[in-house]
């Protein structure tokens, strides 16, 4: 009876740690409502708005909303393309430069390689890695290369509608566009295209945040997009947003956003 006794609790044990271990994790990928520990560097120049390569943000992220206030995120963070957009809180308590207050940063690229090496790796852009410091202490922080900081995911906030940019590579049988300034969760889960004339075009994940789609003859503009987040599930419908006489390169703005 002893010996079967013990076996039961070695069994609760394993489960009650295995769930405490599945729940903290979880915690550090959605809305936890508290900080975590991560560890941040940074890349670029001194001042400079980092990138927004890996994503398709380009070198929007030096201009507003955006306003150089970005991070690279390892595969945690980055997941795939599927944490582009996201919204962080971060804030720095241990070294003496530190401001000990918050602030708030996007995701726009990814930090591969050695960044790995850490369960969560913001790699900031010069300037947000600057504005983790007191005033006038930024340079010094920067020296650092290297820090301990506190970090939570938070609603992302625009004050413009969902936009557009569509790929270079586009033509009248292939769209292709990068989604920016998604307000709430930031995460894009899904995309559906809705032709003036068609029925629902259903896009794909190319990279980042740009979604991909072949456009069958006789499809015509203009089109309206649908997209779903992925943590809450929620939908915007950005009506008749790419007008018929879309063209590379260009952006277009909707007037709807997730709040």
């Amino acid at each position: 009876m002893f010996t079967y006794k013990l076996i039961i609790a070695s069994i609760l044990l394993v489960q009650i740690n295995y769930c405490i271990c599945v729940n903290s994790q979880s915690l550090n990928n959605s809305f936890s409502g508290g900080f975590s520990v991560a560890v941040a560097t940074w890349y670029g120049s001194p001042e400079g708005a980092g990138s927004g390569g890996a994503c398709g943000f380009a070198d929007d992220v030096a201009n507003p909303p955006y306003n150089g206030l970005i991070s690279a995120g390892n595969q945690n963070i980055f997941k795939h393309g599927q944490g582009c957009g996201t919204c962080y809180q971060v804030k720095c308590t241990e070294n003496p430069e530190c401001s000990t207050y918050p602030i708030k940063v996007t995701i726009t690229d990814e930090c591969p390689g050695a960044c790995n090496n850490e369960a969560y790796h913001f790699d900031l852009s010069g300037k947000a890695f600057g504005y983790l410091a007191k005033p006038g202490q930024g340079d010094a922080l920067r020296k650092r290369g290297r820090i301990n900081i506190q970090y939570e995911r938070v609603p992302c906030s625009y004050n413009m509608g969902v936009t557009f940019k569509i790929d270079s590579g586009s033509n009248p049988n292939y769209m292709a566009f990068a989604i920016e300034f998604v307000g709430g969760d930031g995460d894009i889960g899904a995309v559906e295209m809705h032709p003036a004339n068609s029925g629902t075009l259903y896009m794909q994940q190319s990279w980042g945040a740009t979604w991909k789609v072949g456009i069958p003859v006789g499809v015509k503009g203009p089109y309206s997009v649908k997209i779903t987040t992925i943590e809450s599930k929620k939908t915007v419908y950005a009506s008749n947003v790419i007008p018929a006489n879309w063209a590379p390169g260009q952006y277009y703005h909707s007037n709807v956003n997730f709040s």
